[in-house]
């Protein structure tokens, strides 16, 4: 999908999803919430907060949330995702970028040139967030 394909509606519907998303994060330790929605090609939306721990390192982020959502139902090819965040005492929050490991979730499944993350205030695709990404092709060996 291109920038250009996103459709005003589509991204306001996608932002709205994220935002009900995020009603549902469990971030007692650092306050901060965040909510994404997934848009897959199929046209379903699947949605995801953050979710914390006390040990810190089992904590999930709220678009690995919705990518395993996703997967986890058999949904392999994506085109964009939504994702706000911030403290939770703050409605509407501006947004965060995808973590690092977040983005390495998504080079797994999506094609960097195309799929798109869509915050409030901007839509980039995961190329310019991650331009020296490591992906399944890599992977592939020459005989």
């Amino acid at each position: 999908m291109n920038k250009s394909d996103l459709t005003e509606i589509q991204k306001n519907n996608l932002i709205d999803a994220a935002y009900s998303a995020r009603k549902f994060a469990y971030a007692p330790y650092s306050k901060y919430t965040v909510g994404a929605a997934l848009l897959a090609k199929n046209g379903s939306i699947f949605t995801g907060c953050n979710i914390e721990n006390a040990a810190y390192t089992p904590t999930n982020c709220a678009e690995r949330t919705a990518f395993f959502k996703a997967v986890s139902e058999g949904i392999r090819e994506f085109d964009a995702i939504a994702i706000v965040g911030g403290p939770d005492d703050v409605e509407e929050p501006t947004a965060g970028t995808p973590c690092g490991v977040c983005r390495q979730v998504m080079m797994e499944f999506c094609d960097p040139q195309e799929f798109l993350i869509v915050l409030p205030d901007q839509v980039m695709t995961l190329k310019e967030i991650l331009p020296l990404g490591f992906g399944p092709a890599h992977l592939n060996i020459r005989e």
